[in-house]
């Protein structure tokens, strides 16, 4: 055990500040600090504490934490330093500048009262925006997947970001890396989509933004949280290495490789019975060995502490300190509950205190690359622009409009009279229904994390701060006769609106039926954290509204406001339209008015499945040939609407696709070209995608996966040709040795509309020895989309 080389004072040590000399290197700077700290002023850097912003921007204060039950005073918080802030503008509303007020004061505090004048690190939830109040509520990440635009995501993230630092945040909790496994899992929301490559690639494109914006990214869940038992929250995750090397795993490294994330959150999830807090394999010898990764890996809130009480891995708070730091935690989130025994176990010879310098190097590390360890850096410098201060400028709002437009997905637009026209969009004279309980719900738009959703019900007293105009008030604005029923409550059995809505649906020239999701914490919604879902019919008596509605001989068009799919096999025969938004943000309401009024052009494409069915089938897309359509079971779990599907309201022609060579080497590229063409009378953009089928291979494969995507816009007439090079690593797996391998033999490339609407299919060889891959394995595709001469005599190519 060291000993300090100082005393302890109640003031800043005199000695000269090494570590604040910008000049001398990290190393120096950080060794300089371990050296002389006490054990206490150690360990306190490995902790945050949950606190408040006062709304008169006096400080901070700790907060009420649930599973502690204990408000230490401030002055015992910060006595030793303090390595965290959690949360001071997402615990309670206040006003954004009082926010940024205390924070700063209480950062003042917290620097004049330890030795060394180290700051906390501050850290915030972003995963829909910046959670505080009276910030821009973007849409969630299943509407990021919908959009397949990583550059937007990437534009969104760093204008959070900004947002973040302006206020003094250095550190933001998101993206979910988590690949879809059960939709009926309540955290489906803040997932991507089902498939590994498009979360990769967005959510490395996530990482990227906040970064750019001086923000450290936290990569959540590392790793296998949303693969848990039947899609119940925190449940046992059984899940063979394959799977989890393959699914799991590759959106994490592409978001540390491609997005320089700093930071990763370990998992509750305790995967073949070896909880992710207590897992040396995969926080250190995967992530920081295998991976080369030099950033914080903090604790998932009370994790630590769960090892003991939930995961019963150990006997009490001291043990689960050690297998958590051995296992190579660095930070307990949200506020010091286990690691409180860290020193004490130390002396008694229970936790190697090495331990505790190894954790405390890298909080420190992180600390410095901050600046926070700087001799120029203030606790002030974010009031210089606080006259001026908004978290919602109309730049935000006008992205959130532009994401939210590129998420709503039409599922179907069939036939609204006898001449076939199709339903959508409307006529600017129809007379319109505007029915269902999220039709005049702003709430209908929100995520579980958007800050209304997420703190503000706990605050009816309060505004929700933001404006969010909902589908009916979008559609006042747009058509001359609009009535507005409820007709039911999301989760209300009662059916005393179903008479109203109804007779407003019969008198109507169309219906539009809004239905779905109420976004909550822990059983308090229907989506959302601790909110997952027996099955997947639509919640409450909603099912029985639509389905009154549709025999009312009305065009009605269904309108899905959820943050999971819903089976809607019973709904699509007979629904005029369906369009799908995945909690599409405080201006999700304009995007889903201009689909339907026609101002937009849909164009996103589904992250996840939609099921036919409602009943015990969960699945995706992934789906090896055994867990398809078979002729040895009863049970057809193939879905309404797969993965990739969307429709719009011009018509595109795919042709002249070609491989620019039917050989391809095992450690070489191949490129895929095709001209796409808009046959339609209006701009629009396709999405093409590109899935790599394996007929043989040495471990069964899923039939098809994505390898590659691009976004085309196109005006009426126009076209472009598009290319996608991809590494033959993009064909890899892992084998029946358990390691990662290209193997040799033919392959199938297919263009495709969805993963079930295949264009083209392209036959190549892959040729050379097998190989062998690891982490420096090239992880996407290139893609290059370019405008092309147009033909007078365009072929439109089906599946």
């Amino acid at each position: 055990m060291s000993a300090p080389t100082t005393v302890r004072s109640d003031g800043p040590t005199q000695e000269p500040r090494v570590w604040q000399d910008a000049t001398r290197t990290s190393d120096d700077r950080v060794e300089h600090l371990v050296e002389r700290m006490t054990l206490e002023e150690k360990v306190a850097q490995l902790v945050g504490v949950w606190v408040g912003a006062d709304a008169s921007g006096g400080g901070v204060a700790p907060h009420q934490a649930d599973m502690t039950g204990n408000v230490p005073t401030w002055e015992h918080v910060i006595r030793d330093g303090l390595g965290q802030l959690t949360r001071p503008f997402g615990t309670a509303p206040v006003d954004p500048a009082s926010g940024a007020r205390s924070l700063a004061a209480s950062q003042r505090d917290i620097v004049a009262r330890s030795r060394f004048g180290i700051p906390a690190q501050v850290h915030e939830e972003c995963l829909a925006g910046f959670a505080a109040w009276q910030a821009t509520a973007y849409p969630v990440p299943l509407s990021w997947g919908a959009s397949f635009d990583p550059a937007l995501v990437r534009e969104m993230a760093r204008t959070i970001g900004g947002s973040m630092r302006a206020v003094g945040v250095h550190q933001g909790l998101a993206p979910v890396l988590d690949v879809t496994r059960d939709p009926r899992w309540g955290r489906t929301e803040e997932t991507i989509g089902e498939d590994p490559y498009l979360v990769a690639t967005v959510g490395a494109s996530y990482v990227r933004g906040l970064e750019d914006a001086g923000v450290v990214a936290t990569l959540k869940h590392f790793a296998g949280y949303a693969a848990s038992r039947a899609g119940r929250n925190l449940a046992p995750v059984d899940l063979g290495p394959a799977a989890f090397a393959d699914v799991v795993l590759p959106p994490f490294e592409a978001a540390l490789r491609l997005g320089g994330a700093r930071s990763v959150m370990h998992s509750y999830a305790a995967v073949d019975g070896v909880p992710a807090a207590a897992d040396a394999t995969l926080l250190t010898e995967l992530l920081r060995e295998t991976w080369g990764f030099e950033g914080t890996v903090v604790a998932d809130y009370f994790g630590v502490r769960f090892l003991e009480t939930l995961h019963r891995v150990a006997a009490d708070r001291a043990e689960a300190s050690r297998l958590a730091l051995e296992a190579g935690v660095d930070v307990e989130l949200p506020t010091v509950d286990a690691f409180g025994v860290v020193a004490d176990a130390v002396r008694a010879g229970e936790i190697d205190e090495l331990l505790v310098d190894r954790a405390l190097r890298r909080v420190l590390r992180q600390k410095l690359d901050l600046g926070l360890l700087d001799a120029d850096w203030s606790p002030d410098a974010p009031l210089a622009g606080l006259d001026d201060l908004t978290l919602d400028e109309p730049a935000a709002r006008e992205l959130a409009l532009r994401l939210a437009r590129e998420s709503v997905v039409l599922l179907a637009n069939g036939a609204s009279d006898a001449d076939g026209a199709p339903a959508l969009p409307l006529a600017p004279s129809t007379r319109l229904a505007v029915v269902g309980p999220l039709a005049a719900d702003p709430m209908a738009m929100l995520g579980c994390y958007s800050f209304p959703a997420h703190v503000g019900a706990q605050h009816p007293e309060v505004p929700i701060g933001i404006e969010i105009p909902t589908v009916a008030d979008e559609l006042r604005a747009r058509f001359a006769e609009v009535s507005v029923h409820a007709g039911c409550g999301v989760t209300d059995p009662s059916r005393e609106g179903f008479a109203a809505a109804i007779d407003a649906a019969r008198d109507a020239d169309v219906c539009v039926a809004v239905v779905g999701d109420r976004a909550g914490l822990f059983g308090r919604g229907t989506s959302g954290e601790g909110c997952d879902a027996e099955d997947l019919r639509l919640p409450g008596v909603q099912a029985e509204l639509l389905d009154a509605l549709l025999a009312t001989g009305t065009p009605v068009v269904v309108v899905l406001l959820t943050g999971r799919p819903y089976a809607l096999g019973e709904v699509a025969g007979r629904a005029a339209a369906i369009v799908q938004g995945f909690f599409p943000g405080q201006r999700g309401g304009q995007a889903v008015a201009e689909v339907l009024a026609g101002e937009t052009n849909p164009s996103g494409r589904l992250p996840v499945s939609v099921p036919a069915h409602p009943g015990g089938q969960p699945g995706t897309y992934l789906a090896e040939p055994l867990a398809r359509r078979t002729g040895v079971s009863s049970v057809d779990p193939t879905p309404l609407y797969p993965f990739g599907h969307g429709l719009s309201y011009t018509r595109f022609a795919w042709d002249d696709a070609h491989l620019d060579d039917a050989t391809w080497a095992t450690d070489g590229e191949t490129r895929v070209r095709l001209t796409v063409r808009n046959t339609g009378e209006r701009a629009g953009t396709d999405v093409v995608q590109l899935y790599l089928h394996d007929p043989v291979a040495q471990r069964v494969q899923p039939e098809v996966r994505l390898v590659g995507y691009a976004r085309v816009d196109l005006g009426p007439g126009e076209s472009a040709d598009v290319e996608l090079t991809l590494h033959a690593d993009l064909t890899s797996f892992t084998g029946r040795r358990g390691v990662r391998v290209v193997e040799p033999g033919d392959v199938e490339l297919r263009l495709a509309r969805s993963s079930a609407d295949v264009v083209a299919t392209l036959a190549v060889r892959l040729t050379g020895p097998e190989r062998e891959v690891g982490h420096g394995r090239r992880l996407v595709s290139d893609v290059v989309v370019q405008p092309s001469p147009t033909r007078s005599d365009p072929q439109e190519v089906t599946a």
